[in-house]
C-alpha cells in the first residue's frame, strides 16, 4: 500500500512528499530523487508534517508509538494493530502526545459506500433491518502476519459500524485453514449491532474471482453497493401485487422499481489521504478515528475467539 499512497501524496494538492523509509529499500522504484530512509528515526529527522504508515501489521504499535511521541500526526494502514492490546497502546500514545492519527480504512471513502452512508442518514430505506456483505478474492501475497479476519474483513466490520452507525453488541464466527498457511484463510460471521441490525460477513482468500458486495435491507427496500463497480442500485419494496402466480414464487408478493445511481467515480485512496490532510489542517473531519479502528480490531479478535471457542461473543459487556 505505500507504493500507491507516494503516488497520489505525490498528485493532491497542498502535500509535498518529502521522505519515504523502508528498511527493504525502494523495491518498487517509487522514490525517485528521494532518498529511501531505513526507518521511522529517518522521516523525523526530515522535519515532516505528517506520515502514512503503511507497514505490516506487526510493525504498527512500534513505528506508531515513535511518530506519536515525535508529535507527528500520521495515517496508519488497517487494521490499526495486530491486537486489541497493541491497539490500545497507540491510542494511549497519540491521546498523550496530543497528536492526531487516524486509520486507513479506505472502504468509507468508495463512492459507492459514501452515497450509500448518505442516502441511509437521508432514512431512504427507512428503519435499517440487516447488513450483510460478501468479500472474496485469491490470496494476496503481499499478507502474511494476519490472516483474513484481520486482513479482509475489518473493511466489512469497520463499514458496517459506520453504515448502522452503531457498534457491534454479539458476534458469532467460524473460520478455516484450506491452503495450510498459519492463519485462517476463510470466515462466515453472523451478529448483531447494539441497535438491534443484524450482520452477516462472508469473506475469504479463495476465490478465483474478486467480489466486494454490502447488502443493506430495510423497511422501504433494498440497497446494493458494489464497490468494484463502483455502483450502487436500489430495489424498492412494491405496492403492486404479483397476480400471476410462478412469477409470484420467483419475485415474492409485489414487485418495486430498480434504480441504479449514477455515481460520481474517484479513487478511493486519493479521497482518504486528501481527508487525512484536510485534517492535519484541521479544515474536516471525516477520517477514520483511531478510536473506530480500535473497536473495528475488537470485533475482529472477538471472531477469531468465537470461532476458536465455539461460542457467541457478548461485546457490550
Amino acid at each position: 500500500m505505500g507504493r500507491h499512497h507516494v503516488r497520489v501524496l505525490r498528485e493532491i494538492d497542498g502535500v509535498d512528499l518529502v521522505a519515504v523509509a523502508d528498511p527493504g529499500g525502494d523495491r518498487f522504484g517509487v522514490a525517485g530523487d528521494l532518498p529511501v530512509g531505513h526507518g521511522v528515526e529517518d522521516l523525523v529527522k526530515a522535519g515532516v508534517d505528517m506520515v502514512v504508515a503503511a507497514v505490516p501489521t506487526s510493525h504498527h504499535a512500534a513505528v506508531a508509538v515513535a511518530l506519536a511521541e515525535a508529535g507527528i500526526p500520521t495515517l496508519i494502514e488497517k487494521p490499526v494493530a495486530s491486537s486489541p492490546a497493541e491497539a490500545a497502546v497507540i491510542e494511549q500514545a497519540f491521546a498523550k502526545a496530543g497528536v492526531m492519527a487516524c486509520v486507513g480504512h479506505v472502504e468509507r471513502f468508495n463512492p459507492a459506500n459514501s452515497e450509500l452512508r448518505r442516502r441511509l442518514a437521508d432514512g431512504a430505506l427507512g428503519a435499517v433491518y440487516q447488513v450483510a456483505t460478501r468479500r472474496q478474492s485469491p490470496f494476496p501475497e503481499r499478507i502474511g502476519d494476519v490472516g483474513v479476519v484481520k486482513d479482509l474483513a475489518t473493511h466489512d466490520i469497520n463499514t458496517t459500524q459506520w453504515l448502522a452507525d452503531s457498534d457491534y453488541a454479539s458476534i458469532e464466527a467460524q473460520v478455516a485453514h484450506r491452503a495450510a498457511r498459519t492463519h485462517e484463510d476463510m470466515v462466515s460471521i453472523t451478529g448483531r449491532l447494539a441497535n438491534g441490525v443484524l450482520i452477516n460477513h462472508i469473506v475469504n482468500w479463495l476465490s478465483p474471482f474478486k467480489e466486494r458486495i454490502t447488502i443493506v435491507t430495510g423497511e422501504r427496500g433494498t440497497f446494493v453497493a458494489d464497490t468494484m463497480q463502483v455502483s450502487l442500485t436500489y430495489w424498492a419494496n412494491g405496492s403492486i401485487p404479483t397476480e400471476w402466480e410462478q412469477i409470484r414464487q420467483f419475485r415474492g408478493v409485489s414487485e418495486g422499481d430498480v434504480t441504479r445511481f449514477a455515481l460520481k467515480t474517484r479513487e478511493p485512496l486519493r479521497s482518504e489521504d486528501e481527508a487525512f490532510r484536510d485534517a492535519v489542517l484541521g479544515l474536516r473531519d471525516d477520517v477514520v478515528s483511531l478510536n473506530d479502528g480500535v473497536k473495528t480490531l475488537q470485533v475482529a479478535e472477538a471472531a477469531l475467539t468465537s470461532a476458536a471457542q465455539g461460542i457467541a461473543i457478548n461485546l457490550l459487556s
